[in-house]
Formats: C-alpha cells, sequence, structure tokens
C-alpha cells in the first residue's frame, strides 16, 4: 500500500516495478481523486482508467439528493424509485415516479421564472 496522495510518491512507488509488468496492466480502478488519472497515464501506458462503481454512485447519491431538496421531493421511497432502472419499475412506482417529475418540473419552471432577471 502506498500511504499518499502525492503524484510524484505514488509514479515513484509504482515505477519499481519494471515497465514489462506495468505494460501487461489493462484496466486500473480507482477513486475520484483528481490526481489518479495523470498516475495511471504515466506508469501504465497500455491502461484505461476506470472510476470504481462505489464512488461513482455516492456522487451520484449526493448531488441527487441536492436536487431533490432543491425543487421539494421528500416523499418517502422517491430516492429509490429516481434511482431504479425504469424498466423495473412496478406500475404504481410508474405513477409514482410521474408524480415525482411533474412537482419537479414544475418547481424547477417557477425557479427559473423567478430568478428570469438575472
Amino acid at each position: 500500500m502506498i500511504d499518499s496522495h502525492q503524484q510524484l510518491d505514488i509514479i515513484e512507488a509504482l515505477e519499481q516495478q519494471p515497465i514489462e509488468v506495468r505494460e501487461q496492466i489493462v484496466e486500473v480502478s480507482v477513486d475520484m481523486w483528481g490526481g489518479f488519472p495523470k498516475v495511471v497515464e504515466k506508469v501504465f501506458p497500455n491502461a484505461t482508467l476506470v472510476i470504481d462503481r462505489f464512488h461513482v454512485m455516492q456522487a451520484a447519491n449526493k448531488e441527487l439528493n441536492k436536487v431533490r431538496r432543491q425543487v421539494g421531493v421528500f416523499d418517502r421511497g422517491s430516492k429509490f424509485i429516481l434511482l431504479r432502472n425504469g424498466a423495473e419499475l412496478k406500475e404504481n412506482e410508474k405513477q409514482t415516479l410521474d408524480q415525482i417529475l411533474n412537482r419537479s418540473i414544475a418547481v424547477l419552471i417557477r425557479m427559473r421564472y423567478s430568478n428570469s432577471h438575472l
């Protein structure tokens, strides 16, 4: 394990592996720290950078919650319905989703017009 978030420290530690080994790496999964793309590009020339699902979902949930609060959607289960694959929703969940989206659109339109002087 590399106990640093300094790009140069990470690059130095990883470059201790022979280039022949590093060239065989085809995919590197990382969190969303901004320094990783440069590190992966420099150290693993043939690798594709992949952001791990946990951190992607964490960021998506954070933004979804922010938007839900902004448009006043506090219904129990609304987050679950908004995140779920639409094709997998039951009929009553589809109706709830339509209600949430219609209310949200109305709030966004009101917000837009109330800020139209900007």
